[in-house]
This record gives C-alpha cells, sequence and structure tokens, in this order.
C-alpha cells in the first residue's frame, strides 16, 4: 500500500529519495525554503547534474505522484511519513552541525496532528535520532510518532542506479508498527530481493559512517602505496590489480589518485574522528586517514611544480574540477588544492569541465574556464589532469601537442597510456607509475 510522504530538503539526497520513492508508487511532496528552486523542480529542471534524474522527475511529475512545495507545515501535516534529508555540514572542528535538523524537527512537532513515522535520511553522528525523539517528545507532549533512521548510500554519478538496485537498506527502528511502515515505503525493493538490515537506531547511525570511512581508508592506503611504487620504480596498477584479486580485498576503491572529496568522505571521517573523540575512542587510523588524504592533495602541487620548474609566468591546463566524473559537485575536489597552489604561486590556468566550471568559478573566478578541452591547452606550459571524465581518457595527443606551448603531463587519475604519450613526445607522470 503506497504512502503519503514528505520529503524536507531537495538537495542531492532529498531529490533522489524524493523521485526514488515515488516512482515505487507513493505520493511524494518534496519541501524547500527556496520558491525559486521548488518553482524549478515543479517545471521538471533538476537543480543538481546527476545522470537519469530529470528523466524519473519528470516522469513521477506528469503522473501526478510527486509534486514541490514551500509549505512546510501542511505538507507534514498531510503525510504519514516526514523524511528529514536537510544538510548536516561539518563546522570548524569536524562536528556535524545539526541546526537544520533541529529547525526540521520543531516544525515537525508544530504540525504532529496524527501518527508519523519520522525518518533520517541525513547522514548524523550517533545519537541524534534519540536526540531528535527526545526533541520531539519535549516541544510536542503526548503526540503519537516514531522514529527511523535510514541513512543513504547514494554515489554522486550513480545515485538513480543506486537507489534502485542498493547493495542493502538500512533501517534502525525501535516499534513494529514503524517497521511496518517503512516495510510498505520500501515494498518495491522487497520484490527484487534487496536485503534489508533491521536495527538500532545507534547501529543505523554508525553503519553510514563505518562503511565511508572505511572506503577513505582504502582510497587512502592505495594512494601511499602508490606513492613508495613510483619512488621505488614499482607499478602500482599491477599492485592494485593482484591485490584486487583477493576475495577478501576486492578490487574496489583500489584507484590512485589525487586524494579523496565530495560531500561524504571528508565530511564523514572528521565526523567520526569527532565522536570518538566525545566518547574518549580512540579514533587515531581515522585520523592518520584525513591527514594523508590532504597530503596527497598537496603532493599532486609538489608533482607540478617539480616538472615545470616553478609556477611563476606559466599557464597551466586543468582538466576536470569537479571531486569526482558524472557530477558537478566540487566539494573538497582535488582541483581546488591545485589550482590555489598554482594561483598562490604566479601561474595562470585555463580550465575545463563538463559540468563543473559553473560552481568553480564561484570559488576561483579568476581562472579563465574554456568551452572544450583543447580550448584550455591552448598555449599552455603544461596539462594537468584532475578529473576522470570519459573525454580525458581518449584526448587527441597529437592535436593537443599542437596546442600547447610546453610538453608536460600530470596525469593524477592515470588516465592515459604512458608509453603513448612518451610516443609523442610528452614528458609524462602520473601516480604511482615507477
Amino acid at each position: 500500500m503506497s504512502k503519503k510522504i514528505c520529503v524536507i530538503g531537495t538537495g542531492y539526497v532529498g531529490l533522489i529519495v524524493s523521485v526514488g520513492l515515488s516512482d515505487f508508487g507513493n505520493e511524494i511532496i518534496g519541501v524547500d525554503v527556496d520558491p525559486d528552486k521548488v518553482d524549478m523542480l515543479n517545471r521538471g529542471i533538476s537543480p543538481i547534474y546527476e545522470p537519469g534524474v530529470e528523466r524519473y522527475l519528470k516522469r513521477n511529475l506528469e503522473t501526478g505522484r510527486l509534486s514541490f512545495s514551500t509549505d512546510i507545515d501542511g505538507s507534514i501535516q498531510g503525510s504519514e511519513v516526514i523524511i528529514i534529508a536537510v544538510g548536516t555540514p561539518p563546522k570548524e572542528n569536524g562536528e556535524a552541525d545539526l541546526s537544520f535538523v533541529e529547525n526540521v524537527v520543531k516544525s515537525i512537532a508544530a504540525n504532529l496532528n496524527s501518527y508519523k513515522v519520522i525518518v533520517t535520511k541525513s547522514t548524523v553522528p550517533v545519537g541524534t535520532n534519540r536526540w531528535i525523539k527526545e526533541k520531539l517528545e519535549e516541544y510536542a507532549p503526548g503526540k503519537d510518532f516514531d522514529v527511523v533512521s535510514n541513512p543513504e548510500f547514494l554515489r554522486e554519478g550513480k545515485a538513480a542506479q543506486d537507489f534502485f538496485h542498493p547493495d542493502r537498506t538500512v533501517i534502525g527502528y525501535e516499534s513494529e508498527k514503524a517497521r511496518d511502515v517503512i516495510f510498505e515505503v520500501y515494498r518495491s525493493l522487497n520484490l527484487i530481493t534487496v536485503p534489508f538490515v533491521w536495527c538500532s537506531l545507534e547501529t543505523a547511525e554508525l553503519i553510514k559512517y563505518a562503511s565511508n570511512a572505511f572506503l577513505a581508508t582504502k582510497i587512502t592506503f592505495i594512494n601511499q602505496m602508490a606513492n613508495l611504487a613510483e619512488t621505488v620504480g614499482a607499478d602500482i596498477h599491477t599492485i592494485a590489480k593482484t591485490m584486487g584479486m583477493d576475495g577478501r580485498i576486492s578490487p574496489k576503491f583500489l584507484h590512485p589518485g589525487p586524494g579523496y572529496g565530495g560531500s561524504c568522505f571528508p565530511k564523514d571521517t572528521m565526523a567520526v574522528v569527532q565522536t570518538g573523540d566525545k566518547y574518549s575512542v580512540d579514533m587515531s587510523l581515522i585520523r592518520a586517514v584525513i591527514e594523508a588524504n590532504d597530503r596527497q592533495k598537496s603532493r599532486m602541487v609538489v608533482k607540478l611544480e617539480k616538472l615545470l620548474g616553478g609556477f611563476s609566468g606559466k599557464t597551466i591546463a586543468v582538466l576536470g574540477l569537479a571531486f569526482k566524473s558524472e557530477t558537478d559537485d566540487i566539494r573538497d575536489t582535488p582541483a581546488l588544492n591545485i589550482v590555489e597552489g598554482i594561483l598562490k604561486h604566479g601561474g595562470k590556468i585555463q580550465a575545463h569541465d563538463p559540468k563543473a566550471m559553473d560552481n568553480f568559478s564561484k570559488v576561483y573566478p579568476e581562472v579563465q574556464y574554456c568551452h572544450s578541452e583543447f580550448d584550455a591547452l591552448k598555449g599552455a606550459d603544461a596539462l594537468v589532469l584532475v578529473t576522470e571524465w570519459n573525454e580525458y581518457r581518449n584526448l587527441n595527443l597529437e592535436k593537443a601537442k599542437s596546442l600547447m606551448k610546453g610538453n608536460i603531463i600530470l596525469d593524477t587519475r592515470n588516465l592515459l597510456d604512458i608509453n603513448l604519450v612518451r610516443e609523442k613526445g610528452f614528458i609524462y607522470e602520473g601516480v604511482g607509475r615507477g
């Protein structure tokens, strides 16, 4: 039986959840404080770049199962399930800022006109759902509700695939009534035999952080091994491929590069360390991962500067600004560190990215943004590849050579064929390709 669901927050997670649950047959109303954003969504225009999302958005708007509104009070009152999907950005000390969550909780409390299941999709520290329950009891004593923790595991660029075909669905709950409601919300996933993990609120919260912290650790490990490999003359690709053949390790997330970025790994690893500090539990491994990742980003700047003999007066073509391909997200992207390092030491930048240039230009308006990768290469002393967009993998090297002033390539993602690049007369350096 379909449910009437209010999704509060139409950012990355909120939008994917809204279109996904409506496609499952539920009646969804997405709520946001930004009227322009709401208008855009109701016209079938996605405010984020994510492959497939506009198709699902338009389809479910047309069926009438999906709509968007700025009316949070009416939307809560008319729904049985309330999903919290607002941001939890890090504070300066790494702790998650729960101010947006608390504002939503106050709105929910003021509109508890019937039994409701409050579901937290936002990534929140351990104990937050317990805190939400206590706040609701404080703000709306005697009202009937349940709180559920349902963390998301969406990869940017593959979010639609991840929503409809997840590895698992994690549900932290306390009452059988709430469990029955959530089971109906996700009934479509049960039909394709997706594993469901039913657990406590605290366990669900920590599953999310543990998963992201482990993946961040795996990335950092292979980056450090890559640094060692290039120093001693070994090939990290063969090393990583052979490691991945071991079923205990698996080949995923064993790709060396300039360090992780994005909306999850940096924020979540810092939150794990902060939570450990709060409860006096040693999180030194995760702390080391954070520090090593920062050094990896800085290492790319040092490598490029060494190849060029300094940045002053040099023009560098930067291909890729997003933290990964298939997204326009620039949060904590290694490109920020690279661009800052070049500009700080007197270099000039000509940049290209298929999707992220608008976002990046708000941070660095002084960069010259180009219509194509080849426009960015014109007159450049060096090329640095930062994001693994497919169009950069098959870069026309002869054309690049004819356009560039210099012949240096720093390939931070190991996208190019090292032998072919050198045959074309380039000085090439990758990551871990000793």
